[in-house]
Parts: structure tokens; sequence; C-alpha cells
């Protein structure tokens, strides 16, 4: 078979893997952490309501994200019903398209190079973005950074394809898809829907020392990218007015970039830290990726003629370098932030796969990659033997693929390339399946009351009023939604701070109250002698208690 064939079926069997990976168990574990429950929970409050247009969570309008990641959560639901896997699946959906529109990009080039790409390319570069560890991990949970990392690739691509596409009609309807994405993307996450792919063109253009055509599409293409994002954005401040404007725009679009309003700082580098570790495992190809650049054609960089591997080189390093200097610029960061980051490196890595693949250079980089794996899968595990959360068997099942691998890719990488590769990529996906299948249900059991609540249920609490003590557990807003106490002046769950408090609404309310408390706090109950106090059960961080007056 040839190595253009074998290169095309594996991207078709690629996509089928990914799709599987991806959509394997998304329900076994509970909704987790402060976000992905609460957005869950914002969906359903508008799926059961049937508003399109008004976020809400507890019943309070809840103006901190658009609509987009909740319209795919409405549908959803409305196919399949209300659960953990229904509100993960429009993410991991995204997810998967990332990695098409990789391909895709990496295709469009490969139709310009012709035969010496040999298919390598669009393979190379979408196994990098499918296996990387930022894409699997964020995809399986609910967020805004798949999505906007989705819509903004949507809207890269097109670009990029205009720039390779010689006819003057399809150019234009190209760059009509690229302020399309644009406006998805500000139904995706906001106004970086629009800073991010503009200021990616920006640098790209600025590294080519190339003035752009495209320039004279900016006032017909902004009413497009006005006219997708006015199916969200007119509605709800027609509805909400100024409300909507000062707490969407100003305070959780302005005030968080410019400052630490909401308690995420980091230092400046950070971002440089976690780029390579959302390219896991392909990190050291990201490193020679980005070294290979002293390589490249600077000086005829603005050639109109320039062949399009040198525009996709240019345009994949401006895909990493804008959201890379514009959030490590910002006051409050997080790790998903840099995420729409992630394509740009995966085209950057996966060029130098490919050339690899096709027989280029030496072994070092795949060598680190054999090294990474190994080093990572047993530090993993005495980490696991240490906390001992899982059972040894557990640990050493998922852990062994990665070892075994790594160890033959540092045996073989050199005389076995395209076997090497497969192997990482392969184990890569492997090692996932087996962390959802052995051990994610198990850890994530500590992070969230789903377990706690359903026992309580099967006693007979499941109508009671559902309070916290000491502390505000976020999953508890869907898992308990319709019964969690909560402040009605400021729209969050009341944070109750001690037995006397909780005597006092039992008291007010009558019956059985569900409390949550941390572990540490649990005596307060059972020794406050007012309070008939019932354990339900603890996860190793937070226990649940029944109290009634007595």
């Amino acid at each position: 078979m040839q190595p253009s064939t074998l290169a095309k079926r594996g991207w078709l069997l690629l996509l089928a893997i990914t799709a599987v990976v991806y959509f394997y168990g998304l329900g076994r574990a509970p909704l987790l952490g402060a976000d992905e429950p609460r957005y869950a929970q914002v969906a359903r409050e508008m799926f059961e309501r049937g508003d399109a247009v008004t976020p809400t969570l507890g019943g309070h309008t809840w103006f901190e994200k658009p609509a987009l990641v909740y319209w795919a959560a409405i549908v959803s639901f409305k196919l399949f019903g209300v659960s953990e896997w229904t509100a993960r699946l429009g993410v991991a959906s995204a997810g998967w398209l990332t990695v098409f529109l990789v391909g895709w990009i990496a295709k469009r080039v490969e139709e310009k190079e012709g035969a010496e790409s040999a298919g390598w390319l669009q393979l190379a570069a979408g196994a990098s973005a499918a296996t990387s560890a930022g894409l699997i991990v964020f995809s399986r949970g609910v967020n805004f950074d798949v999505f906007v990392t989705m819509t903004v690739a949507c809207a890269l691509a097109f670009f990029f394809a205009s720039e390779l596409e010689p006819n003057g009609r399809r150019k234009q309807l190209l760059l009509a898809g690229f302020y399309a994405g644009m406006g998805a993307s500000l139904l995706a996450k906001g106004l970086i829907g629009v800073v991010l792919p503009s200021g990616v063109v920006l640098v790209y253009y600025l590294l080519r020392r190339h003035w752009p055509e495209a320039w004279k599409s900016v006032f017909w293409g902004f009413l497009i990218t006005l006219g997708v994002a006015a199916l969200w954005y007119a509605p709800v401040i027609a509805r909400h007015g100024w409300i909507f404007v000062e707490e969407f725009f100003v305070k959780h679009h302005f005030a968080r970039y410019l400052s630490n309003k909401y308690h995420h700082p980091q230092p400046f580098w950070f971002y440089l830290a976690i780029v390579p570790a959302l390219m896991l495992p392909w990190s050291a190809f990201l490193a020679v990726g980005v070294a290979h650049a002293r390589r490249w054609d600077w000086r005829g960089s603005g050639a109109d003629e320039e062949d399009a591997l040198g525009k996709l080189r240019f345009f994949a390093l401006a895909w990493l370098l804008f959201p890379l200097l514009f959030f490590s610029a910002s006051g409050s960061k997080l790790p998903g932030y840099i995420l729409p980051a992630l394509p740009g490196a995966a085209l950057l890595a996966g060029e130098r796969l490919a050339a690899f693949l096709r027989g280029e250079g030496n072994a070092r980089a795949l060598r680190a990659t054999g090294a990474l794996m190994v080093v990572l899968a047993v530090a993993g595990a005495f980490y696991e033997l240490k906390v001992a959360e899982l059972p040894r068997a557990s640990i050493a099942l998922v852990a062994a693929p990665a070892v075994v691998a790594g160890a033959y890719v540092l045996l073989f990488a050199a005389r076995r390339r395209v076997r090497s590769v497969l192997v990482v990529v392969g184990v890569s996906f492997l090692t996932t399946m087996l962390i959802v299948c052995c051990a994610l249900e198990r850890v994530a059991a500590r992070e969230s009351v789903r377990d706690l609540l359903r026992a309580a249920d099967a006693r007979g609490y499941g109508a009671s009023p559902v309070l916290n003590l000491h502390t505000v557990e976020r999953t508890a807003q869907f898992y308990a939604a319709g019964r969690l106490i909560y402040d009605e002046e400021r729209g969050e769950p009341w944070k109750f701070e001690g037995a006397g408090e909780v005597y006092e609404v039992a008291r007010q309310r009558g019956g059985t109250l569900l409390v949550i408390v941390p572990g540490e706090y649990a005596w307060q109950l059972r020794d406050f002698r007012p309070l008939e106090v019932e354990v339900i059960g603890e996860n190793g961080t937070v226990v649940l208690m029944a109290a009634r007056v007595r």
C-alpha cells in the first residue's frame, strides 16, 4: 500500500477512534468542580423553562457566560434526557470537531503541495490534536473553553483556506465562513471570540511582512459576525438591558482580564508551562516545531507565491503566539483559557511529526516522547499508591501500557518510525479509556455529593431541603437543584456558619434538613443537643447529615 493511501485511511480511522474515545463513558463520573455542575444546571433550568435567552442558576439570572454551550446541552437534554453524559455531549462533540478542523487545514495544504506530503501532514496534525492531554481532558467536562477552541478553529480554518484559494469567488465565500466563525465564537465565550482570531490573523501577516488583501472584507464581514452573534445578544440585551451589559461585559470581561477580582493569579510565564503540559505526549515535537522556525524562509515570507507549507508554518506559529501573549498579560489565569492556542500548537507539532514520518530528521523528539510516557506513567502510579485512592491492580492496569509503549519507542523510534508513532497514538487513546473505566469514577467521588444525595434519597429524604455548613459545595447546585437553600439577595448558595443557624432553619421550616459539612466540622452538628442528627455518608471531603429538631 502506498504511504499516501495508508495515511488517508489512517485519517478516517483516527476520526472514528477519536469519536469512540471522546464519547466513551461521559456519564461515568459525576459533574465535578465549581463550574461544571453550575453550567449544567443553568442549561437544565433554561431547558425546563423553555427559555433559550436568559441563563439562570437557582432561579437567579446568570450572565457570566454566553449561550452556545447551554444551547448544545439543551438540545442534548431534549433528545436524550437530563444526565451527566447528555450535559457533556455537546462539549465532546466540539472537541471532536476541533480535531477534524485541524486535519482539514492540513489537508488543504497537502492539496497544494501535491504528492510530496503523501498524506502524512493531515494524519500527524490530527493525531497531535486528538491525543493531546488538553483536548482529551477538557472535552470530557462541561466548559466553554473547548467550544471557543472549536469556533475559533472553525473561523481560522476558513481564513487560512481563503489564503490558499486562487479563485476569487470561493475566496470570498471562505472569508464569509471566517466571519461567521467569529460570530459563533462570540456566542461561545464572548468578546474573546473576536479578539483571538483577529489577533492571530494580524500576527500572521506581521510575521509574513505582507499587507493583506482580506482587509477589504472587514466591513461586510463584521456584519456577518454581528448577524450571527445577534441570535442571542439581541434578545438578551432587549430583555435585560444595562443589567446584562454590566454583568456580562464589565464584570466578566474587562474586570476578569484586567484584575485578579476572581482570584486566579499566576505569574506571567504561567502559560509557557501550561501549553507543553496540554500538548502531552507531543510536547517534544512542539518544541522542535518552534525551534525549527529559525530555518524558515523569513526573508521571503511575504511573497505571494510562497508555498502552502510555508504559509501554514507562519499561521500555526501566529496561532500559538497571540493567545500565549494575550492571556499571559491577563490578571486572571486558568489552564483552560489557553486551550484555543492548542490547534496552532498541534499544527506546529504535526508538521514536524509528518516530516519525521516521511523519513526526515533524527528520532530524538520521538525518543523524548517515549521517555515522557514512561516517567509520567511511573510518577502517576507512585502518586496513586501514596494517596491510596485506587486498588493496586487498577493502578497497574492504567500505568502498564504507557510504560511498555514508552520503552518500545525508546528502543525502536529510529528503525520503526511509523509503528512507533502509532504506538504513541494508540496508547494515548487506550490510557484514556482505562482511566475512564478503572479510575475516574472512584477518584471523582471525592469531589461530588452525587452519591451522598442518592443515598439520602434512598432513605426517604428526596424532598428535604439541602444547605451548606462551613462550605459551599457547588456540585449540589445540580444534584440538589430545587432543594438547595440560596441567599436570595446574592443569588448564591447560602453558607451557614454554625449549628445554631442550622437549628433556626430546621425550626422555621419543620421536617428534616440535609446538611453538607466538611468532615472536620461534622462534630458541631453531632454535639449540638437541640438537633437530632443522622449521618447519611461521607466522600472523604464532606459529610452529609440529616438534621431535625428534637
